[in-house]
């Protein structure tokens, strides 16, 4: 067998750097008979550009990628909630709504509610091919200052973790905002319900998942505060405990009542002398379709 030529290199090094392609970072073993081979032509029309930051990126599932790409292909107005996403495509709203979640994590997606002049909710949703480079620099896109924790003291104990609370299916701002105001507004109902802001941010989603069940703030509040245990050594484990273990039902679907149907008093025919339905006194249908009533002559 021939001597290896050590000055060779193994394979041809690649024009396009780990900047373009994301999870070039650990090169695969090679395999026999592997790999894609591209069969490619250019596009002329019909056709989105989309950046390898998210066909290639490593933390969304496919699923989001793939709803992403979508989102990114439509025309703009195009309806793209949870119940029209669902018809179009086999996966259920539930995991289409944990893809949104997780594009709006990315900040491939902005989702906010506004209400119309006429006092409609309406969800504005913003799409972001490239996140972090234009829009609301405070929207998810911009990175959000974390709250920190003290830190721990020489030989004190580490910290349990806070148990896991509700996620709520449509994180909205406003719904967060409420959610952290009922838990900041706690302690008024028992002072040793005093909570930092480490123990809010970990809660609020849970509180949130409450309210988006048509349950009032003062209603959560009043379930959260009532009936604590004494002593209450850990507040925050306990509401924790609390908004998972006793978390209620989705309400169930209520369709708008009918119309009021106006309903006319009964009166005496002129003609017939039978009786009917009408806003003034007169004759029947019957006998108005038989003989109109007569003109006075001028």
């Amino acid at each position: 067998m021939d001597a290896q030529n050590p000055s060779v290199p193994p394979y041809a090094p690649s024009r396009n750097g780990e900047e373009n392609h994301p999870s070039r970072g650990i090169r695969a073993p090679r395999r026999s008979g592997g790999g894609v081979i591209h069969d490619n032509s250019r596009h002329t029309g019909r056709f989105t550009v989309i950046g390898n930051h998210l066909a290639q990126h490593a933390e969304p599932s496919l699923l989001a990628i793939g709803l992403a790409v979508h989102i990114q292909s439509l025309p703009g107005g195009a309806l793209v909630d949870i119940r029209t996403l669902a018809a179009r495509f086999p996966e259920g709203k539930t995991r289409i709504a944990a893809a949104l979640r997780e594009l709006e994590a990315h900040g491939y997606l902005r989702r906010t509610r506004e209400r119309t002049s006429t006092g409609r909710v309406v969800t504005r949703t913003v799409s972001c091919n490239q996140p972090g480079r234009s829009g609301d620099p405070d929207g998810p896109s911009a990175p959000k200052p974390q709250a920190r924790r003290p830190a721990r003291r020489q030989n004190e104990p580490p910290r349990r973790a806070l148990p896991d609370v509700p996620q709520p299916a449509y994180p909205a701002p406003d719904l967060l905002r409420s959610a952290v105001e009922v838990l900041a507004g706690l302690h008024r109902a028992d002072p040793r319900l005093l909570l930092s802001a480490t123990d809010v941010e970990h809660l609020a989603p849970g509180v949130a998942a409450w309210l988006e069940r048509d349950l009032s703030p003062s209603a959560v509040r009043h379930a959260l505060a009532d009936r604590l245990p004494v002593p209450l050594c850990r507040p925050a484990a306990f509401l924790a405990h609390r908004l998972a273990a006793q978390l209620p039902p989705v309400p169930p679907f209520s369709a708008l009542p009918p119309p009021d149907v106006v309903r006319h008093p009964l009166r005496n025919c002129d003609a017939c002398d039978h009786a009917f339905r009408g806003p003034e006194p007169g004759r029947c249908r019957a006998c108005t379709a038989k003989t109109p009533e007569p003109h006075p002559s001028g």
